[in-house]
């Protein structure tokens, strides 16, 4: 599809409402502007980053936009999906709003920093929903979750 870069993942995230995560690997430093909280730098590392899905389109909708290349940033996490690929995202089509739950559940998870905070964040009371999270720790937080799907996107 034009303007996506080619790990798109189609009709594998579901058009409901719901709750995502998006895994991303930033390979060397990342600095750049992000929105308001100005400069943001963060180390090498895997990243995850809460977000929900409400509006029309649902989760589908939600996900390809943050995966489009050619994107207005309009929201802290356009930042980082303009410069480093999406590897996995896990869904959730749950009724209820799970996001800043979820995001405390990961931020509570042992070796999981905040690196930026504020980031996702400003509509509501959490610390972040920008999360480094240890390799080592990937299983643990999608455990932690309730095992969301998980949609692997292809790196070829």
């Amino acid at each position: 599809m034009a303007g996506y870069a080619k790990n798109h993942p189609g009709e594998a995230i579901p058009d409901q409402a719901g709750t995502y995560v998006l895994l991303l690997a930033v390979n060397g430093v990342f600095r750049g502007q992000v929105g308001r909280l100005g400069e943001v730098i963060l180390p090498a590392g895997l990243y995850v980053y809460v977000g929900s899905a409400h509006g029309p389109g649902g989760l589908r909708a939600r996900v390809l936009r943050h995966l489009r290349i050619d994107k207005r940033r309009h929201w802290h996490i356009d930042a980082l999906t303009g410069a480093y690929p999406v590897s996995e995202v896990w869904v959730s089509t749950a009724p209820e709003r799970l996001e800043c739950r979820w995001s405390r559940l990961l931020e509570n998870l042992p070796g999981v920093e905040v690196p930026a905070p504020g980031f996702g964040s400003s509509d509501c009371g959490c610390r972040s929903h920008l999360y480094a999270l240890p390799e080592a720790r990937l299983d643990a937080a999608w455990e932690s979750l309730g095992r969301p799907e998980r949609v692997v996107l292809d790196q070829s």
